[in-house]
């Protein structure tokens, strides 16, 4: 059974770096979790060295300034790394070789800006495409539509690149989203051809590790999604902790009963982790 702790500051001192996961652990999209900054902030003033790893599908310097409008100091985060940091970096590298994508993305522009320093254009239909690049949805997005422009686009042979494999995010008042994750799975299991980038692949592991110079065992992963976080940190070599307040917070109710935290994990084909926090501001040191 995982232990169950009241903070970070209980276990931080063990590892060479804390690891975070974005949104259900940092923050529901618009605001920070109560005490989370906080929180972090007595980490790091500790010594604690502190990183970002998210499944969102814009790159890492987006993301670094989205977390620090949110109130999180600059320079808190030693690294942020994101999964579409990861597909830029195959494509600047040459390890992908499409260059007209059609895009789909959570607001207008998140492509372009995505997309810039790239040797890509994105094409205004699937007619001039030779790849489809899912970044994201529209919170209010019907998925129905885009799920029927990825079969089309699978109708052709083209690859999608996913850079964000949540099935799910969690915003704010305990609604969740769904996130491209869960139409990309979907098309796969149904033959189409699909590329992840992101949690719980091992590259954006290897690349954080690399990053902070750390060997796995010296590495904690904080994160909401077993399917994700917790596997894919287990994977790695990692530690973990799961964050019970952020994604399957409705699901798993105020207390630890271990049969729900078991069949969740069960269910979703993940290791238990090995701890288990409410939220990273539910106490700090």
């Amino acid at each position: 059974m995982a232990r169950a702790i009241a903070s970070l500051a209980e276990v931080a001192d063990g590892f060479g770096a804390v690891v975070l996961d974005q949104w259900g652990v940092l923050h529901d999209g618009r605001t920070p979790y109560p005490g989370a900054v906080d929180a972090l902030r007595a980490l790091a003033a500790r010594g604690t060295r502190l990183a970002v790893l998210s499944n969102s599908g814009k790159r890492a310097g987006p993301n670094a300034d989205r977390i620090a409008a949110m109130g999180f100091p600059n320079g808190l985060f030693e690294t942020v790394m994101t999964s579409g940091e990861a597909l830029w970096r195959d494509i600047a590298q040459g390890r992908v070789t499409a260059h007209r994508l059609f895009p789909i993305e959570r607001a207008p522009g998140d492509a372009r800006a995505f997309c810039e320093g790239l040797p890509v254009t994105l094409a205004p239909d699937l007619a001039g495409a030779d790849a489809v690049l899912l970044m994201g949805l529209p919170d209010d997005a019907d998925p129905a539509p885009v799920a029927s422009l990825l079969d089309a686009a699978t109708a052709r042979g083209l690859t999608v690149h996913c850079t964000n494999p949540d099935r799910a995010s969690p915003r704010a008042d305990g609604a969740t989203v769904v996130s491209p994750g869960a139409l990309a799975h979907d098309l796969a299991r149904r033959g189409g051809t699909v590329r992840f980038y992101g949690k719980p692949h091992p590259p954006v592991f290897e690349a954080v590790a690399a990053a902070l110079d750390l060997p796995p065992a010296r590495l904690l992963m904080v994160g909401d999604s077993p399917e994700h976080d917790i596997a894919g940190a287990a994977a790695a070599g990692w530690s973990s902790v799961f964050v019970r307040g952020g994604l399957h917070r409705a699901a798993l109710g105020r207390a630890v009963d271990p049969r729900v935290l078991h069949r969740l994990f069960a269910e979703q084909r993940a290791p238990l982790p090995d701890f288990i926090l409410d939220t990273i501001g539910a106490r700090h040191a």
